[in-house]
């Protein structure tokens, strides 16, 4: 362990040392399956506790990390230095008639649920989108043509120094797979969506289903994966050929990886920008997969490849 006594001894003041794990293995915590342990792991249950650990972990000076719901994630085979926190838990309430506020451990398809059952409409369709509200809002996360960004109306911030702050949709900087959070290191709290009151719930259901049943089609859910690993090319810097879809699975697919394996780590047969967990893959297996996509599209098309996976370190 590479983490801190003092700092161990801090938060097992605060929270409790049935709750404070040291050398904890992050693996089972994500999509992928891989990965090495954090050197000190906490699970939060309100924004509070967040709050007093983000606090904590910058009075010692020790680096931390957030693991939302594990997806979009690769935990490299060393593990992750530092704190890591694992906000779980959480709320769904309605502000007003056309606002839901839901904190940030809640997961997307927790959320989707809540407002089904309300005839509140306008999150049906992310039905099926693994992770949680705070990870969906901190990568902008996108389904079809929407960004999440573009629901959002507000979000409840935390620097890591324990600073609260509130930001409107515009202040976030929601780009494709991008926000303000990338640059800041800021923690969310809580996001508030937009949301239409007054719909029929079986109606949003069956708009739910059918985006579970479009997921279930043509990404490789059986297995063990992070999601798509590589943005699609961006019209306004990359030069993608005429006869290719504009699409990273497209490309992955062109340059000839679909199906293309390292050690236990392979590339979708299903979806070209998925890579998935066979049973015995490594982080490093996945990584070194990763490398060989970009440099074969890099070679074959002059497009480069850039990650919409998170990489902990």
């Amino acid at each position: 362990m590479s983490a801190a006594p003092a700092l161990v001894d801090a938060l097992i003041a605060c929270f409790g040392a049935e709750r404070v794990q040291v050398d904890a293995p992050l693996a089972p915590w994500t999509t992928f399956k891989v990965g090495g342990p954090a050197d000190v792991l906490l699970e939060t249950r309100t924004a509070d506790e967040m709050v007093h650990a983000l606090r904590i972990a910058t009075e010692h000076k020790s680096p931390v990390r957030v693991l939302g719901g594990g997806s979009n994630v690769l935990v490299p085979d060393e593990g992750v230095r530092g704190l890591v926190l694992r906000p779980k838990g959480g709320e769904v309430s309605l502000v007003g008639t056309n606002l839901v506020k839901a904190d940030a451990a809640v997961t997307i398809n927790g959320l989707v649920r809540w407002t089904i059952n309300r005839g509140l409409a306008g999150l049906e369709s992310w039905a099926g989108t693994p992770g949680t509200v705070g990870g969906a809002v901190y990568g902008n996360a996108h389904w079809k043509q929407v960004n999440i960004g573009d629901l959002v109306e507000s979000v409840r911030l935390v620097r890591t120094d324990g600073t609260l702050l509130q930001a409107p949709a515009d202040r976030m900087e929601f780009g494709y797979d991008d926000s303000r959070l990338k640059r800041t290191g800021e923690v969310v709290l809580w996001a508030a969506f937009r949301v239409t009151a007054g719909a029929e719930p079986e109606r949003l259901r069956a708009s739910a289903r059918e985006s579970l049943a479009f997921r279930k089609r043509t990404q490789p859910l059986e297995s063990p994966s992070a999601g798509c690993i590589f943005m699609n090319p961006d019209p306004a810097r990359d030069r993608v050929p005429a006869d290719i879809p504009p699409s990273a699975g497209a490309l992955v697919d062109r340059a000839g990886l679909k199906g293309a394996t390292v050690g236990g780590a392979q590339v979708s047969t299903s979806h070209a920008n998925f890579i998935i967990n066979t049973g015995n893959a490594t982080a490093g297996d996945i990584a070194t997969l990763i490398e060989r996509c970009k440099t074969a599209v890099k070679d074959r098309f002059g497009v480069t490849l850039r990650e919409e996976i998170v990489r902990l370190s």
